[in-house]
């Protein structure tokens, strides 16, 4: 049960996502939610394979390259959720920033035991 509030919870903050930054759309909730869902599965299998190819890049620059991934993971996540638009790379990057404070502040605020 606990995953169910997490997820609506990080769907909301998509939502607060989508009226903060420019470049990204969400259609409503419904969208909102489902996208928070995708993204938490890619940011499970396909985050860490990128992380994983990209590690000399991401070594170089000394881990900013991280904030690329994530641009990228909240990119493709757009791509697969119909309702849900990023239209700039720097939306994207924006977006997955924001996103990941209000997931970090969800965690350890709200559902942390």
């Amino acid at each position: 049960m606990k995953w169910l509030l997490n997820i609506c919870l990080n769907g909301l903050a998509l939502l607060l996502v989508d009226f903060l930054v420019p470049g990204i759309h969400l259609a409503g909730i419904g969208p909102a939610v489902l996208a928070a869902f995708v993204l938490g599965v890619i940011n499970t299998l396909i985050r860490p394979v990128l992380i994983f190819f990209t590690l000399p890049l991401t070594v170089v620059t000394l881990g900013l390259f991280i904030f690329v991934i994530n641009a990228v993971t909240f990119t493709l996540t757009a791509w697969l959720v119909p309702g849900f638009h990023v239209y700039t790379f720097s939306g994207a990057f924006w977006g997955a920033l924001l996103y990941s404070v209000a997931g970090w502040l969800i965690n350890h605020l709200v559902l942390d035991d």
